[in-house]
């Protein structure tokens, strides 16, 4: 995979979370896997299809979604992991990925975007792709999403 296809998803990130009341996030980590990733808590996958195939994994524990939906709601507090706070993980998903795709569009690279797939659970494994894919961790305040991308 292309490492240039990372910054579209690291800029949707920093443009779109404060807008939604986070400070700007950060990047922490980056690596390399292969095929399949193993889900914290909760993922959302959302694929991709015309000039780049693949997928983008947002991987974070259960806390860190809690966090993220808490945020996202005005600091309502999110004691369990329901469905207004998978709608609102769900919703941001939906809302970074598109801002990727049109970072994507301004590189001349034409997406379309699925809708996205929320899993609940940890420990089981997310085939991602056939090859080798990114893993970005992007720290919220302090809470890590992985950002797994695998586009080609």
């Amino acid at each position: 995979m292309d490492a240039k296809l990372v910054n579209p998803f690291v800029d949707a990130l920093v443009t779109v979370m404060p807008q939604m009341g986070f400070a700007v996030p950060k990047r922490a980590n980056i690596s390399v896997c292969s095929q399949t990733t193993k889900s914290l808590g909760v993922s959302v996958i959302v694929g991709f299809t015309k000039v780049l195939r693949g997928n983008v994994v947002y991987n974070m524990t259960e806390e860190t979604a809690k966090f993220i939906a808490s945020t996202m709601m005005m600091g309502m507090p999110v004691a369990e992991f329901d469905d207004m706070a998978q709608s609102a993980i769900s919703e941001m998903s939906n809302m970074l990925t598109a801002n990727a795709a049109t970072n994507l569009a301004a590189m001349g690279m034409e997406v379309d975007i699925s809708t996205p797939s929320l899993s609940i659970g940890a420990d089981f494994q997310i085939k991602i792709s056939n090859d080798s894919y990114l893993v970005v961790e992007m720290d919220l305040g302090g809470h890590i999403m992985e950002l797994d991308i695998a586009v080609r």
